[in-house]
């Protein structure tokens, strides 16, 4: 008595067929880019408002607000303590603008500082400048690695400073 060759066809067939009914065959699709882009702008000014007052401009050339990310070229920012802020390229995510290439700080009636990065938090007014730097007002020249500055208090800090100062003659 031996186990007929039908008997094992049979059982290995029975077994392909059920296995390859338990697969769950997919189609891969390449994962697709969900459109989130919220806002595009070309030439536009966007004021921040409370109920009270304007608390901050932003202007750029063109920008774009993707899943809560404003994206500025050219961006020049203003608001009670600052003058003028402006670079080429700005990112304003929650509170925090980071700012990229050629970035120039005028305060109001204060210094001018230019470098090429650096971070502004909206909340505590503090502009962080990450890169080497110069500060001018008038004959007056600040150079440095990098600063912090607070634009309430009108106060800096900085690492690495090399300071200039002219007084006048009395």
């Amino acid at each position: 008595m031996g186990i007929k060759l039908e008997y094992i066809l049979t059982i290995m067939i029975i077994g392909i067929i059920s296995g390859a009914l338990m697969l769950k065959l997919q189609d891969a699709h390449a994962p697709s880019k969900a459109f989130t882009k919220e806002l595009e702008f070309m030439d536009t000014t966007l004021t921040e408002v409370d109920t009270e007052t304007m608390n901050s401009r932003i202007y750029g050339t063109y920008g774009v607000r993707d899943k809560g990310v404003l994206k500025v070229e050219n961006i020049r920012y203003l608001d009670d303590q600052i003058e003028s802020l402006s670079a080429d390229k700005g990112k304003l995510e929650n509170d925090i603008l980071q700012l990229d290439g050629h970035v120039v700080m005028q305060e109001k009636g204060g210094y001018r500082y230019e470098t090429e990065h650096a971070i502004y938090n909206k909340k505590s007014e503090i502009l962080h400048i990450t890169a080497p730097f110069t500060g001018t007002r008038g004959e007056n020249i600040i150079k440095g690695q990098s600063m912090e500055y607070d634009t309430r208090q009108k106060k800096a800090t900085g690492k690495t400073v090399d300071t200039v100062f002219y007084t006048p003659d009395k």
